[in-house]
């Protein structure tokens, strides 16, 4: 096996929820790095972080960054730093895996989850963008029964947690529980409303059709990674008062007839990433507080939805600062690496 080279590596936002996090899966990987540099706003220059056994100073991210040569850099600070700065470091040669919504509906940008579809990767015109947190782990078990049955219809319902609205979204349930907790009146920073002891079916902004976008990214986002552009689908997105893990329970229409002894094979044999727990009898299934700060994807309650002619239900949980955010695009940059797409 030819050796992989030793490539350069920028992380932006570096001290932010998922940046923090992109750290850590990054010492977990080991990629074959000459060189990390760790970018952030000028509020944060100058601060350390500890990261691969010693102190990084964070620098602070303007215009000239990438003026010295990356080969890639991983993004994680918003929308508007990744449209005014990816473009930049993609016209310096710097392959770019962006974690906002920026670019993932772009058509000429790859929308990846290296189990799914790594042969986008081969389009990518320096620019790459992470999914959604709450896509991306739908979409192994997707890909898995679209490969062998084909999809004809799917209905997500989420309960997202509140790591997914970074850290202000997790302060206002620590400190909602801490208020209740001492008998105290608590006003939310994040949220519309208290979302400790509460669930909020609302996440990001609403559109005129009446879907939050969160919802739509989901629609969206999961025809373009499957390359099914007229799949129907429909999601509802709910905030819970979870700290760290996103739920989905996914309903799954198919094109063609299925035995459930099947589907959960295939599902436990699709990718090591995919992690079956579906044991009723003993109280087996996934939950949040099993996958925080794991990087695969768990799946069960696989059963058959009896309403429909080919009706599948399962409940899918993921850790969705890990796998929905830092490690999906560390294992995008170490795909590239593998396989010289750089």
């Amino acid at each position: 096996m030819q050796e992989m080279k030793e490539v350069r590596v920028a992380v932006v936002g570096a001290t932010g929820m998922v940046g923090r996090t992109f750290l850590r899966v990054l010492e977990e990987y080991k990629l074959p790095v000459s060189e990390y540099v760790l970018f952030a706003s000028a509020r944060s220059a100058g601060t350390t972080v500890p990261f691969m056994g010693k102190e990084y100073t964070i620098q602070e991210l303007t215009e000239q960054s990438f003026d010295s040569g990356f080969d890639i850099a991983l993004f994680s600070a918003g929308g508007a730093t990744s449209k005014a700065f990816a473009p930049i470091a993609a016209a310096k040669g710097c392959v770019v895996v962006d974690n906002s919504s920026q670019w993932r509906m772009d058509a000429t940008v790859p929308l990846v989850v290296p189990e799914v579809n790594p042969e986008a990767l081969k389009q990518h015109k320096n620019i790459i963008a992470n999914p959604n947190c709450s896509t991306i782990q739908a979409m192994l078990p997707l890909k898995a029964i679209d490969q062998a049955y084909g999809l004809e219809r799917v209905v997500y319902s989420t309960y997202q947690s509140v790591s997914g609205a970074g850290l202000a979204g997790y302060n206002d349930l620590v400190n909602g529980a801490k208020a209740f907790a001492e008998g105290k009146d608590f006003t939310p920073e994040k949220f519309p409303h208290p979302i400790f002891g509460n669930c909020i079916p609302h996440i990001d902004v609403f559109c005129e059709n009446g879907y939050t976008k969160e919802e739509m990214k989901m629609v969206d986002e999961t025809r373009k990674i499957l390359s099914l552009p007229h799949l129907r689908i429909t999601a509802t997105t709910v905030r819970v008062p979870v700290l760290v893990g996103h739920s989905e329970s996914i309903n799954i229409e198919t094109k063609s007839a299925f035995e459930i002894t099947d589907v959960k094979n295939l599902l436990a044999g699709f990718h090591e990433s995919l992690v079956l727990v579906d044991d009723p009898e003993h109280n087996q299934y996934p939950m949040p507080l099993a996958c925080e700060g794991k990087n695969e994807v768990f799946v069960g309650r696989v059963r058959r939805d009896e309403s429909v002619e080919n009706g599948i239900n399962l409940w899918c949980v993921a850790d969705n600062v890990r796998k929905g955010a830092a490690t999906n695009a560390v294992q995008i940059a170490k795909t590239m690496i593998e396989h010289d797409m750089l």
